[in-house]
C-alpha cells in the first residue's frame, strides 16, 4: 500500500492511495460473499447460490461495488494510523479499479486548519467620540414629559406646538380645486412631533375648529425614464386641511413628586434627573463605542489572516444561524420563512464566524490567553457574596454554561484593545474621514 498527501488549502487535503490487487483481494471476496447471501435466484435457496454463477450473472459489478466499500474502510484505517485528524465527511474524488489490477483512489478531506496568525497588533482604528450634549438631555426630558402628558379640548391652535389637530385633508390641483380622483382623508396630526412639516405647523397657528389652512410640499425622487441614466423628478402636492377638532397637550410639572415617581425614587429632583439621564446616555455611547471597536478590530484581523474555512464547519454554523433566524421569524409573527433566501444572506456570516473562531483560537494559544481555575473561583466568590448562592454551586453553574469560554473571549478582546491604537475623533471628523476612505476605495 502506498499513499501520498496533497495540500489543497489551509483546511483541505487530498490523499492518493494505491493498493495492489493481492492486498485487497481477500477483502473484496469477503464483501462479495456477504452480498451473495442477500441474492436469491430461482432454483436455489437464499444465500446458497454458487459464487461462480453470481459472478457470471453480475460480471465485475460485484467486484467494483465491493472495492468501493473496501476503499472507504481502508481510508479510515490509514487516517487513524497516520493521524490525519480529519473533520466532516471525507469524499472519494477519483476511483480506478479492475479485478486483478491495482486499486487506486483519491480522498478529499478537511482538517482543522492551523492558522499562522499575524498582524493582529499595532493596528490603528478610528472611532467617533460621542459625548452627551445639553440638547441630548433636553430632548430626553421632553420625551419623558410627552409620554406622561394628558390632553384636553382647545378652541384654537396656539403657538407652542403642544397641540393635536384632527383634520380633513383634501388634495388640490393647481387651480385650488379638488384633485381629480382623490378623496378627502381624515387624520390626526401631532404638531409637537419633529417629523411634522414646518408649513403645517406655521399655517395651522391661530386656526379654530371648522376653519381651514393650506400647505404644500415637494417630493424629489430619482427615476429612470426612457434613458439608462437616472433623472431627478420633483412633484408638488397641494393640500387644504379643515380642522375638525383641537386638543391641547398638557405636560406635567417637572417637580419632585413627578421625578420621584418616574424614576422610582432613584432621583428626587430635576437636577438629579438630568444627571441620571446624562449618565445613561453616556453609558449608551460608551457601549456603542465598545461594540464598534470590537467589530472593527475583528474585521481587520480576519482580513489580515483570510483563508478558506472548512466547509463542514461553515455548514454547521449556517445550520445554527438558520435555526435562530427561523425561530426569530416565528417569534415576530411572520407567516413564511424563506430558507433559501436566508441561506444566501447568512452564508457569508457563517464563513466569517468560523474564520474568527479559528483565528481567535490561534491568538489565544499564541499569547497564552486563558482563564485559570483560580480566576474563575475569584469571580464566583465575588458573585456568591452578592447573590448569596453557594460558591461550589456557582462554580459548577459557570463551568456547565461555558462561562470560562466567555471570560476567555473577553480577555482576548481586552488584549486586542490594549495592543492596538484607537483614535477617538469628533463625530463630524469621523464621518468626514469615513466618507473619504470609502471614496478612495
Amino acid at each position: 500500500m502506498e499513499f501520498k498527501i496533497n495540500d489543497l488549502s489551509l483546511s483541505e487535503k487530498e490523499v492518493e492511495i494505491t493498493f495492489t490487487y493481492d492486498e485487497v483481494k481477500d477483502n473484496i471476496n469477503n464483501e462479495i460473499l456477504k452480498r451473495t447471501k442477500t441474492i436469491q435466484i430461482p432454483g436455489f435457496r437464499k444465500g446458497k447460490v454458487p459464487l461462480s454463477m453470481i459472478k457470471k450473472m453480475y460480471g465485475d459489478a460485484l467486484d467494483f461495488e465491493a472495492s468501493e466499500k473496501i476503499a472507504s474502510d481502508k481510508f479510515f484505517e490509514i487516517s487513524e494510523q497516520n493521524h490525519f485528524h480529519h473533520i466532516g465527511t471525507p469524499s472519494i474524488t477519483d476511483f480506478k479499479f479492475k479485478p486483478g489490477e491495482n486499486l487506486f483512489y483519491k480522498v478529499k478531506y478537511e482538517i482543522m486548519p492551523k492558522v499562522d496568525v499575524k498582524d493582529y497588533t499595532s493596528l490603528e482604528i478610528d472611532i467617533p467620540d460621542f459625548t452627551v450634549k445639553d440638547e441630548d438631555v433636553e430632548s430626553d426630558i421632553k420625551n419623558i414629559l410627552k409620554s406622561n402628558s394628558t390632553t384636553e379640548p382647545a378652541d384654537v391652535v396656539g403657538d407652542d406646538r403642544n397641540f393635536i389637530i384632527e383634520v380633513e385633508l383634501k388634495r388640490l390641483d393647481d387651480k385650488g380645486e379638488l384633485y381629480q380622483g382623490s378623496k378627502p382623508e381624515v387624520m390626526q396630526i401631532d404638531l409637537s412631533n419633529n417629523n411634522v412639516q414646518k408649513e403645517i405647523i406655521d399655517n395651522s397657528k391661530g386656526t379654530k375648529a371648522g376653519e381651514s389652512f393650506t400647505f404644500s410640499f415637494t417630493d424629489v425622487r430619482t427615476e429612470k425614464k426612457d434613458t439608462p441614466e437616472e433623472q431627478k423628478i420633483s412633484e408638488t402636492y397641494n393640500y387644504s386641511a379643515e380642522i375638525k377638532s383641537i386638543k391641547k397637550i398638557v405636560l406635567p410639572q417637572l417637580d419632585e413628586e413627578f421625578v420621584k415617581r418616574i424614576t422610582k425614587d432613584k432621583a428626587s429632583n430635576e437636577q438629579e434627573l438630568r444627571e441620571q439621564i446624562k449618565k445613561d446616555i453616556q453609558n449608551y455611547y460608551d457601549q456603542q463605542n465598545k461594540d464598534y471597536i470590537q467589530r472593527i478590530l475583528i474585521n481587520k484581523i480576519v482580513k489580515n489572516n483570510d483563508f478558506v474555512p472548512p466547509k463542514s464547519m461553515v455548514s454547521g454554523m449556517l445550520e445554527n444561524l438558520l435555526k435562530e433566524e427561523e425561530e426569530e421569524t416565528k417569534r415576530r409573527g411572520y407567516k413564511k420563512f424563506d430558507k433559501k433566501q436566508a441561506e444566501e444572506s447568512l452564508l457569508p456570516v457563517a464563513e466569517f464566524e468560523v474564520k474568527w473562531y479559528l483565528i481567535s483560537g490561534a491568538i489565544k494559544e499564541k499569547e497564552n490567553i486563558n482563564v485559570s481555575d483560580e480566576e474563575l473561583n475569584e469571580l464566583a466568590k465575588a458573585d456568591a457574596e452578592k447573590t448569596g448562592i453557594a460558591l461550589d454551586k456557582l462554580i459548577t453553574y459557570y463551568k456547565s454554561r461555558g462561562y470560562t469560554n466567555k471570560l476567555t473571549d473577553q480577555k482576548l478582546i481586552d488584549f486586542l484593545k490594549e495592543k492596538n491604537k484607537i483614535n477617538k475623533l469628533a463625530p463630524e471628523e469621523f464621518s468626514k474621514k469615513t466618507k473619504e476612505d470609502q471614496n478612495e476605495k
